[in-house]
C-alpha cells in the first residue's frame, strides 16, 4: 500500500463541492478543533465562506499558533541549480526539454565556487535543484556532488528527479536532510495533459516518492502542489489527505509544505485556475491551523511587499538574494532562469525587514528540531 492505493479511492472532483458547500458552523468547527483534523475540516478553511467571514480570524489564530511553535526565528535556505538539463516535456516549465535553449551542468569545480559564494551570503542551508536527467545529472552524480556541497552545508536539501528508496539512504548517508518533490497536480487525467514525456510523465512513480523517503529515513519530506496549475481546492484538499496520510505512516517524518503559484516561463504557460493574493493567505492561515507542527516555506517567487505580509502569519522558511540559473551566485546571468524571481531584495534588505517585524534570521540549520516542541513552548 502506498498514498497512490489511498488517493485512488478519490473521486478527486468532488472536492471542488466540498469545497463550495462548507457552511458557517462547518468553518467555526474547523476552527475550534484541537488536535488532529479532516479533509473535511481543511476544506471549511479553504471555503469561500471562510474568506468573506472568518479570514481575520484565521489570519490571527494561525499567527499565534506559529508563535507558540516557532517563536520568532525564520529559517533562512538557498537553492543551488545544478543544472538546467532536462528530458521531461512539462508544459509549464522553463526547463522543459521542449524549450531550445543552450543546457547547462555544473562541473564538481564551478558547484564548489557556488557554494562558496553561497556562504558569503551567509547561507548554509542549502537546497540542491535540478532539473531531470539520469545520464548527466542522476545518482553518479549526486554521489560526487554531495560530499563537495555538505562541505559547507550545514542542512542539505534536495529538490531533483525522484530515486528509489536505497537511492535516497545511500544518499542520506552523504549528508542528506531534505528532500522536497512536488506533484504539481495530483489530478491524473490533467497530470498527463501537462506532463507530456520524460520520467516525470509517470503519476505513480511520483506521487509514491514520499513514501520512498519515509521509508529511507529522510528527516524531511518537501511535498506541495503548483497553484494555478489545475483547481485549487480538488489539489490542496488531496494534498490535505497526502499530509494526514504521512503523519500516519511515517511519524517521524517532519513534513514541509511550500506554496509556489503558478508563474511565467519560457514556453508561454498561463495559469488555468489563478491564485489570488487574498486566497494564498487564507491558505497560508489554514495549512497553519490544520497542522500546528508544518514548516511552512514561501519563496522568491512572490513580490517582496507580500511575502512581507505572509511572514508572520505562518511562514518558517525564507529564501533570499535568489538565483534559478545554474552557476547564478558566482557567476550571475550564467543561464536561463527556471522561473521569475519577484522578490529582487538583497539578503541584506530582506533581513532587515524581518528584524523591523522582530523575527530572527537562522542561516545554519533548517530542521525544526531548532524550534521547541508544542508542549515546552511558551
Amino acid at each position: 500500500m502506498s498514498f497512490y492505493d489511498e488517493l485512488s479511492k478519490y473521486d478527486l472532483d468532488k472536492f471542488k463541492a466540498l469545497v463550495d458547500s462548507r457552511s458557517a458552523s462547518d468553518v467555526e468547527q474547523a476552527l475550534s478543533r484541537k488536535g488532529l483534523h479532516t479533509v473535511e475540516d481543511f476544506a471549511a478553511l479553504i471555503s469561500e465562506e471562510a474568506r468573506h467571514h472568518y479570514l481575520k480570524d484565521m489570519v490571527q489564530m494561525a499567527m499565534q499558533l506559529t508563535r507558540r511553535r516557532f517563536g520568532q526565528c525564520i529559517n533562512m535556505y538557498l537553492p543551488l541549480y545544478l543544472s538546467n538539463l532536462c528530458n521531461n516535456q512539462c508544459v509549464y516549465c522553463g526547463f522543459s526539454s521542449l524549450n531550445k535553449f543552450k543546457r547547462v551542468v555544473l562541473t564538481l569545480e564551478e558547484i564548489e565556487e557556488e557554494c562558496q559564494a553561497m556562504n558569503q551570503m551567509g547561507y548554509e542551508n542549502l537546497l540542491l535543484v535540478s532539473g531531470e536527467n539520469e545520464r548527466r545529472a542522476g545518482m553518479p552524480y549526486f554521489r560526487e556532488v554531495l560530499p563537495v556541497v555538505k562541505k559547507y552545508a550545514s542542512y542539505l536539501q534536495m529538490e531533483v528527479q525522484p530515486l528509489e528508496s536505497e537511492e535516497y539512504a545511500e544518499l542520506r548517508e552523504l549528508g542528506l536532510d531534505a528532500v522536497s518533490v512536488y506533484q504539481e497536480t495530483y489530478h491524473p487525467d490533467f497530470y498527463s495533459k501537462v506532463h507530456l514525456g520524460g520520467r516525470k510523465a509517470d503519476y505513480r512513480w511520483r506521487l509514491e516518492t514520499p513514501d520512498r523517503l519515509g521509508q529511507a529515513g529522510i528527516d524531511k519530506v518537501g511535498v506541495g502542489a503548483l497553484l494555478g496549475l489545475y483547481d485549487w481546492r480538488v489539489d490542496l484538499c488531496a494534498l490535505a489527505l497526502h499530509v494526514l496520510y504521512l503523519r500516519d505512516h511515517y511519524w517521524q517524518t517532519q513534513i514541509s509544505i511550500s506554496f509556489p503559484r503558478l508563474r511565467p516561463a519560457q514556453g508561454g504557460f498561463e495559469p488555468t485556475s489563478p491564485v489570488s493574493d487574498a486566497k494564498l493567505l487564507q491558505i497560508v492561515a489554514a495549512w497553519r491551523i490544520f497542522d500546528n507542527e508544518l514548516d511552512l516555506t514561501i519563496s522568491t517567487r512572490e513580490s517582496a511587499e507580500f511575502r512581507d505580509l505572509l511572514l508572520p502569519v505562518g511562514i518558517t522558511a525564507l529564501s533570499a538574494g535568489s538565483s534559478t540559473a545554474p552557476g547564478g551566485y558566482a557567476h550571475q546571468g550564467a543561464a536561463l532562469d527556471q522561473w521569475t524571481v519577484n522578490d529582487a531584495r538583497s539578503v541584506d534588505q530582506v533581513v532587515k525587514a524581518m528584524e523591523s517585524s522582530g523575527f530572527e534570521a537562522v542561516f545554519h540549520n533548517a530542521s525544526t528540531t531548532y524550534f521547541k516542541p508544542l508542549s515546552q513552548a511558551v
